[in-house]
């Protein structure tokens, strides 16, 4: 059985065309904990410095559609710009792991990626991107490139921000330490050539979910914790992208999904340290709807239309509350779109042009009709 097991394992990761047979058998076999995603902590160890290669969109977890696509295809026909090893764009520079917590944690650090040639003067604008991976996965090394096209334009400063996962802390540890993050960067914006007062926060996912909260949360002093040596310094953001992120634990289970966000291992329960039926306050503390007023920032929100993993709903709602408090909040359904993956340069263009109006005053329009998920583009 055990050597059964192994093969299937083998299988999955094998680099010859050859490694199709029954893969939704073998995905569930992975999956352990039924979640409808693959972690690289359910990997076998030997075969985990191959979790990059699969995970094409970075979000820390390989979904169904991922495996599929990597068991139909040779190595050698991935495009390189799927992979994870990809390097950095040559016109940046990576200031790596720098703690912001005042602690020496290793996921309490972010990474700058700065434009060797600025094409503006004065200080950048900043736009920091937050992991996904359900709060226990992913990293924000991994994240990098998502930031770095940013940066590549030469019109802004970019950051990846790590954050303890729910297996080193329970919530809310994780706004914590992207509280902290800002202040960082608010607090050290002159040694970096950082505009203080521009900041835009992105997200994917887990990572959604946590911009929002930043957003929504600028002023709620209970949450801002005690992180770092710049607790005097303000958390607030300029802008928000929030791409399929959740806000509502309690109604993820609306309808029929990839995963029962009930269940005592779910990563919504893990994340608040018990089921969140038994823990109601502690999901509405979680919740950015909790925390939505007329001053928050400005909001683009970005969901696909199949996503199982978090139902589309959970950003309709949050477009719901935001408009209704008054506040600039736009959404794009992806049609046909699932959780990430999505691969659409218009939708790329749609984002930078929200980040142009916000951190550059640019005058833009930006459409909110729903875009097919598409075949190109890098959008996690």
């Amino acid at each position: 059985m055990r050597h059964a097991l192994l093969m299937s394992v083998v299988l999955v990761f094998a680099v010859s065309t050859h490694a199709q047979a029954q893969p939704a058998v073998t995905f569930e076999r992975l999956d352990r904990n039924g979640d409808g995603q693959i972690t690289k902590d359910e990997l076998p160890e030997r075969i985990r410095s191959n979790f990059g290669r699969v995970d094409t969109d970075s979000d820390g977890a390989i979904s169904r559609k991922e495996h599929e696509r990597f068991l139909s295809r040779n190595q050698n026909r991935i495009p390189r710009s799927e992979r994870r090893s990809r390097p950095l764009p040559e016109s940046v520079r990576l200031v790596a792991d720098i703690p912001y917590a005042g602690t020496d944690h290793p996921r309490q650090q972010l990474d700058l990626i700065l434009p060797k040639e600025p094409t503006a003067d004065g200080p950048l604008p900043v736009v920091a991107f937050i992991h996904g991976g359900g709060w226990r996965a992913g990293d924000k090394a991994a994240a990098r490139r998502q930031v770095a096209r940013f940066a590549d334009t030469g019109e802004f400063a970019a950051a990846s921000i790590g954050y303890r996962l729910s297996g080193d802390a329970i919530w809310p540890a994780q706004i914590h330490d992207c509280k902290a993050a800002i202040r960082w960067l608010r607090a050290n914006a002159d040694k970096h050539g950082l505009d203080p007062d521009r900041i835009c926060v992105m997200g994917s996912s887990a990572g959604g979910h946590l911009v929002a909260m930043l957003g929504t949360s600028g002023d709620v002093e209970e949450l801002e914790g005690d992180l770092g040596p710049h607790t005097d310094v303000s958390s607030r953001v300029t802008c928000v992208v929030d791409m399929y992120g959740p806000t509502d634990f309690l109604t993820m289970n609306a309808r029929k999904g990839a995963l029962d966000h009930d269940a005592p291992n779910s990563p919504e329960s893990l994340l608040i340290g018990g089921p969140i039926k038994e823990h109601p306050d502690r999901v509405r503390n979680a919740s950015p709807l909790s925390y939505v007023t007329e001053d928050d920032p400005p909001f683009l929100i970005v969901h696909g239309t199949n996503d199982r993993l978090v139902l589309i709903e959970q950003s309709q709602q949050l477009q719901a509350d935001l408009k209704n408090a008054g506040v600039d909040v736009l959404m794009i359904p992806v049609t046909g779109g699932g959780h990430g993956g999505f691969r659409n340069p218009e939708l790329d263009e749609r984002i930078l042009a929200f980040i142009q109006r916000h951190l550059q005053g640019a005058e833009v329009e930006i459409s909110e009709s729903p875009l097919p998920q598409g075949t190109g583009g890098r959008t996690p």
